[in-house]
């Protein structure tokens, strides 16, 4: 139901809890638009009767389809914004069309004005939420970073009617890990969008009580006798499991007799979700090339005949790197290395970075510009997109914080020597 908007919509609507007005225009290939009901003016459109003034937002059914646009009233000076997944400082862009979309399916809704922010709420079962507020990407389409390259956010205090609808979101869609988008304008509140499995990016306290929260939900459906016996050493201190009903029914029919069975209980394996440690950010390089030496190694790594490949390993990393220097050596002589000379002294200074090839901190991406069957591919000389991406390397607060989840691993199970690794 989550990758639905209109599923999500109606089960939100089912649950009592406000959304944005809305309509759905759903084209099916065979009845026009007209014969569907869609009426456009320059500063409104109608659906079936029901009619929305500029401003509104028009989002593709599917929820795993970003390209959500809002369009403006001429008295703005009209044009609409096309929001998308953030690429780099941006999540939005600015276009003067005015017209709605004429192929697809969507859902039309009012915009809510909400003085230029969104709230983002993470629950984790029921009972707890965690909210931030950002920037809203409709405002000027600029995604602001702190000095660490992450999104800026701030904390938000949820009010008692908000935790009601976090409490009742989790149950509607039976998610104990969720997150929903949530529209605050004039004392009122709406829901927009609802996200199963939503993790908050960088909130340590989030983490410790998620940690929690699941122990505690994952012991109380499967071993509920061990909800008391294992040490809980989060933050250096023991936090304790507050034992509920819970609220969410999994249906699980455990077998009573692994509740008396506590002599014979083996620790088989540990599942656990996190997140790496604090890390350099990851830098990224593109430029096109067209050069028959970069075609061959191409066709050497592209086994499978793709028109893209990722290139991981140290035996054709340390290939493209003897490239990559050979034709400097012939820049001189050939003027599309030359020009091209300022990104490939880039390349091979990353390439040489650390001495070794080791680890996953260097990868290469070359996607195939010519489509196949046309005459480029067929000549000597294909052009090329090539990705070059680095760093994410751990700190030195990073690799402190994996020796000490590491030490917390091995005393936080029983036995006698904690979790090994065997493999």
């Amino acid at each position: 139901a989550l990758l639905d908007r209109v599923e999500v919509y109606q089960a939100l609507e089912e649950a009592g809890i406000e959304i944005p007005r809305y309509a759905v225009l759903h084209r099916d290939g065979i009845l026009t638009d007209e014969e569907l009901g869609l009426t456009e003016e320059s500063d409104s459109i109608d659906i079936n009767g029901v009619t929305f003034q500029k401003p509104f937002v028009e989002k593709p059914l599917c929820a795993e389809d970003h390209r959500v646009h809002i369009y403006y009233p001429s008295s703005a000076g009209g044009g609409q914004t096309q929001l998308f997944r953030k690429v780099k400082d941006r999540s939005s862009i600015f276009i003067t069309e005015s017209k709605i979309r004429r192929t697809g399916s969507f859902i039309y809704e009012e915009f809510i004005r909400t003085n230029g922010t969104d709230v983002k709420v993470y629950s984790i079962g029921p009972d707890y939420a965690h909210a931030e507020a950002r920037k809203s990407p409709s405002l000027d389409g600029k995604v602001d970073r702190d000095q660490y390259g992450k999104e800026i956010r701030y904390p938000v205090m949820l009010t008692a009617k908000e935790k009601a609808i976090a409490k009742t979101i989790a149950i509607t869609f039976m998610h104990n890990v969720c997150g929903f988008d949530l529209l605050r304008t004039k004392g009122k509140m709406y829901v927009c969008d609802v996200n199963g499995f939503s993790f908050v990016k960088s909130s340590p306290k989030y983490f410790d009580d998620a940690g929690v929260l699941l122990t505690s939900i994952i012991l109380e459906n499967q071993a509920p006798y061990l909800i008391n016996e294992i040490p809980r050493i989060i933050s250096g201190q023991d936090i304790p499991i507050i034992r509920r009903q819970s609220t969410i029914n999994l249906n699980l029919n455990l077998d009573p007799t692994l509740v008396i069975k506590k002599q014979n209980d083996e620790l088989r394996c540990v599942i656990a979700v996190m997140r790496h440690g604090d890390r350099n950010p990851k830098q990224k390089m593109k430029f096109v090339i067209s050069h028959p030496r970069f075609t061959e190694l191409f066709s050497k790594v592209n086994i499978n005949n793709k028109d893209t490949i990722k290139v991981k390993k140290p035996k054709h990393l340390q290939e493209f790197l003897d490239l990559v220097k050979e034709v400097l050596n012939r820049q001189e002589e050939e003027f599309v290395i030359a020009s091209k000379a300022k990104e490939l002294y880039q390349m091979k200074t990353v390439l040489e970075m650390y001495g070794k090839f080791s680890g996953i901190n260097r990868k290469i991406q070359m996607k195939r510009q010519n489509k196949k069957g046309s005459q480029d591919v067929k000549s000597k000389e294909h052009s090329f997109l090539l990705i070059l991406k680095w760093g994410g390397e751990l700190t030195n607060s990073g690799k402190a914080q994996a020796e000490q989840l590491g030490r917390y691993f091995r005393l936080r199970y029983p036995g006698d020597h904690g979790i090994a690794r065997t493999s």
